[in-house]
């Protein structure tokens, strides 16, 4: 029985050609407690049914935002879903307290390599720099802001192996969100969630 609840808004503009971020979607819809949302699929026309959506917010304990980054952003329909309904008296202003408390991250790819979203490297600026109006989204709604967890050089991940060991960080994270077993303060001193799993293995080893 999942101590706590996950809630994913996937957002692929392109699904048909995920080599990454599709995969996850689907590990993530095996688990008893975690609810999967696409978008892009549910929304074609991008009419968002804000009390529902709403009301997804209000039953879970964790909400992810997972995508492939699209000129170093969110595809569109996550910034249309912010806009609609994280509303003042809902989200954020004096009444605004629904997301309080709750946990938040970004799972995404990048087609680039690490390297590249180092400081001084070909994208400029790091990947938690980019995403930081979600981070700064995150503390205005009052929710706790993860690290992202993040996959890069994602176009040839599988070709490399890569993806495989990719998946197996992705189903620890989802066990140990689930069954509070992930320490947000210490995953908050890493710059991806991926590199506190990796130090939380080598612990028990």
């Amino acid at each position: 029985m999942a101590d706590q609840r996950i809630l994913i808004l996937f957002a692929h503009p392109s699904l048909h050609r995920s080599k990454v971020n599709l995969r996850l979607m689907q590990v993530a819809d095996t688990y008893p407690g975690v609810t999967v949302v696409d978008l892009y699929q549910q929304y074609p026309t991008y009419l968002i049914d804000i009390e529902a959506e709403q009301q997804r917010l209000i039953e879970h304990d964790i909400i992810v935002f997972m995508f492939p980054l699209y000129w170093y952003s969110t595809p569109a329909m996550l910034k249309e879903w912010q806009d609609l309904v994280l509303e003042y008296g809902f989200a954020y202003g004096k009444k605004g307290t629904a997301l309080h408390g709750k946990l938040f991250f970004c799972a995404t790819s990048a087609g680039g390599t690490e390297q590249a979203f180092e400081n001084g490297g070909f994208a400029h600026f790091t990947l938690g720099q980019l995403l930081q109006p979600i981070e700064q989204m995150a503390n205005i709604t009052g929710m706790t802001y993860l690290p992202p967890f993040a996959l890069f050089g994602a176009r040839n991940a599988q070709e490399q192996g890569r993806l495989s060991e990719h998946k197996s960080q992705w189903k620890a994270l989802l066990s140990g969100l689930l069954q509070k077993r992930i320490n947000p303060t210490e995953a908050k001193q890493y710059e991806l969630l991926n590199h506190y799993l990796v130090a939380r293995a080598k612990e028990k080893k």
